[in-house]
This record gives structure tokens, sequence and C-alpha cells, in this order.
């Protein structure tokens, strides 16, 4: 139980540290190019969603050592594969984000146990 409420310490502390307004998504808009892409700065949700994994992503990364941080960025990469076959569909896309989210929290939750810091 100790460890839950650590894990989830940390996570707000990262979310607070990083948050930004929601209508940011972590990437340009104005260079938006592919239908995934559009469709996340379109949809005010899926922006928030593009939000909060940028933020989990960035606040989880330096916290991983080396061979962890790798498979992090490759974990990345795979999943902006993912997303960009999803085209513009919302629900899939929707989908892809919720389950990376719950990946990066993972993350998260395995520090915790690791512990003490």
């Amino acid at each position: 139980m100790k460890g839950n409420s650590f894990c989830f310490a940390i996570l707000a502390l990262a979310l607070a540290a990083g948050w930004q307004p929601a209508r940011a998504a972590s990437f340009d808009c104005a260079k938006a190019e592919t239908p995934d892409e559009k469709a996340v700065c379109a949809d005010r949700a899926l922006n928030d969603q593009d939000v909060e994994m940028s933020v989990l992503y960035t606040q989880l990364k330096p916290l991983l050592g080396m061979g962890a941080r790798g498979d992090m960025e490759d974990a990345q990469v795979a999943w902006l594969k993912r997303r960009e076959s999803c085209g513009g569909d919302r629900a899939c896309l929707g989908r892809v984000y919720e389950e990376r989210v719950l990946q990066l929290r993972g993350g998260f939750e395995a520090l915790a146990k690791r512990g003490p810091f």
C-alpha cells in the first residue's frame, strides 16, 4: 500500500511540474500534416490525452537508466506508428492514447516499487 501512495505522489508531482495548457498538443498543430495529427489538433479530448501522454513521457524518461530509457524511446516510436495507423479515426486514437498513458503510468509504478530513493 505504501508503494501505491508513493507512486501516486510521483505521478501527481510529475503532472503538476510539467502540465501545460490543454490547448497545446505535444507537437506544433500549425505543422500538423498527417490525418492523426490533424485529428488530435481538432479534438479537445484527444489534444488533452496527447498532452498528458507527453508530460508523462517527458517526466519519466530522465528517471530511467540508460537501457530502460532506450527501451522507452523504442516503445514511443512504435506507439507513434500505431497512432499514425489510426489515421483520423478519433475512437482509434482515443484507444491508443489511453493504452500509452496506462503504460507510462506503469513506468512510474515500477519505479515506486523499486524504491527507496
